[in-house]
C-alpha cells in the first residue's frame, strides 16, 4: 500500500485529488495539510511514502517545504510530486533543485496524477508533458554561471556519463538499455551508481545536475 499526504491550501481540490487516489486498491490518503509549514509536521508524524504539494501556499510554501523535507534523514524515504496551476515560469527548476521528484500540473490527467504516484515510489522523475524537458533546461542556463563539474562528476565513468546524459534526457531504464545496447538491470544499476557517486537523491537532481554541469542542452537526443 502506498501512502499517500495531500497538501494544498484549497480544501476542494484535496477532496477532488482524495477521490481519485481512493479508488485505487494500492493507494491510501493518510493526511492533509493546508501549507507547507503543517505538511512537515504531518510528513514527521505520518511518514508517508508520497507527498502531493502545491507550489504556493500561505505562510511556508510548497517549495520550502519540499527543501525541508529533503534535508532531514528521518524523511529519507519520503518522495515529493509537486503540485501547481503555473507551468511556465522557474517553479519547475526550482521544485527539481528542492528536492522534490516529480512536477504536475493540477490539469493532470487523473491517470497520469496515479501513474506520477507509483513512479515516485520507484524514486523515478515524473515530469508532466505540459512542463517538459525544455523547462528545465531554459531555467537551468539562466542561472548566471553554471555549476561546474567537480570531483564527483569526475569519478564517473565515460559509461555512465552516457546513462547519465539519457536519464536528463527523460529515459527509462529500458529505454536506456535498449539504446546503450544493456539488460534494463545493468541499466538501473548504472543510474544507482550514478546518483550515490553524485549524492543525488533520485533521478529528479540526476536531471538537474546533468543541465547544470552542461552535460546535456535541450532537443540534444533529437539533434
Amino acid at each position: 500500500m502506498i501512502r499517500i499526504l495531500l497538501a494544498d491550501d484549497q480544501r476542494l481540490v484535496r477532496a477532488g485529488i482524495r477521490s481519485i487516489l481512493e479508488d485505487e486498491d494500492d493507494l491510501e490518503v493518510v493526511g492533509e495539510a493546508a501549507d507547507g509549514q503543517a505538511a512537515i509536521s504531518a510528513c514527521r508524524a505520518l511518514q508517508p511514502d508520497v507527498v502531493l504539494m502545491d507550489i504556493r501556499m500561505p505562510g511556508t510554501d510548497g517549495l520550502e517545504a519540499a527543501r525541508v523535507i529533503a534535508a532531514d534523514e528521518r524523511l529519507a524515504t519520503v518522495k515529493v510530486v509537486m503540485l501547481t496551476t503555473f507551468d511556465l515560469d522557474d517553479y519547475v527548476y526550482g521544485a527539481l533543485r528542492a528536492g522534490a521528484t516529480g512536477f504536475l500540473v493540477k490539469d493532470t490527467e487523473p491517470a497520469e496524477l496515479l501513474h506520477a504516484v507509483r513512479v515516485a515510489v520507484r524514486g523515478d522523475a515524473l515530469i508532466s508533458p505540459s512542463v517538459t524537458r525544455r523547462l528545465i533546461a531554459e531555467f537551468a542556463s539562466m542561472q548566471k554561471t553554471r555549476a561546474k563539474a567537480d570531483a564527483r562528476l569526475d569519478a564517473l565513468t565515460g559509461r555512465e556519463r552516457e546513462v547519465m546524459r539519457l536519464v536528463a534526457a527523460g529515459c527509462t531504464n529500458d529505454e536506456i538499455a535498449a539504446r546503450l545496447v544493456l539488460s534494463p538491470l545493468t541499466a538501473k544499476t548504472h543510474v544507482s551508481r550514478i546518483m550515490a557517486k553524485l549524492g543525488a537523491r533520485d533521478r529528479s537532481q540526476v536531471v538537474v545536475l546533468a543541465y547544470e554541469y552542461g552535460m546535456v542542452s535541450p532537443g540534444w537526443l533529437t539533434e
